[in-house]
């Protein structure tokens, strides 16, 4: 009975190195996640469709790094409450984030009373929503950035019936 005991210590023993060696080794990760997500509040459209390309993030340490996402059309008004969607997500180093683009298509429309119409958009938002945050990622981290989109305060309709885009979001780190 001694030896089953010295024995079922030492295995005991062993799993706790073992698993001291694989948490240390979590912690030791160079690299930080981000997952990038995109929500709205609720607008007075029947829908608010934005085509979204791309996803950059400026980091102290790499430069502009670019977020894989999904080139997709996203009804902004689904978006509401709790309901998200997520457009990518990336590993970085352990760095400081301090700007976010959203890069926006073509593809952008509008309903309302039934009828979709296009959304015109500024040249400049063509090169990238920006967005400025400072935000400091650290080595293991698990992060998610939240943008807001709000659809009501973006879309304006103009004096010649056009309807522009004009981009309100903000960014919220977790």
């Amino acid at each position: 009975m001694t030896k089953l005991k010295a024995t079922g210590w030492c295995l005991i023993i062993g799993m706790c190195v073992v698993l001291s060696i694989f948490a240390c080794g979590k912690e030791d990760d160079p690299e930080a996640k981000l997952t990038v997500l995109l929500k709205d509040a609720p607008g007075d459209f029947q829908q608010v469709n934005i085509e979204v390309v791309e996803v950059r993030v400026h980091s102290s340490a790499e430069g502009w790094v670019t977020v894989p996402v999904n080139d997709s059309i996203y009804d902004l008004l689904l978006l509401s409450d709790s309901a998200n969607a997520v457009l990518g997500l990336t590993a970085l180093s352990a760095s400081n984030i301090s700007q976010i683009r959203l890069i926006i298509g073509a593809q952008n429309t509008v309903m309302v009373d039934s009828v979709i119409h296009p959304l015109a958009m500024s040249s400049q938002d063509e090169s990238g929503l920006k967005l400025n945050v400072n935000q400091t990622l650290a080595s293991g981290g698990v992060y998610t950035l939240t943008i807001d989109f709000d659809a009501n305060a973006s879309v304006t309709l103009q004096g010649n019936g056009v309807y522009r885009l004009k981009p309100v979001l903000s960014a919220e780190f977790q």
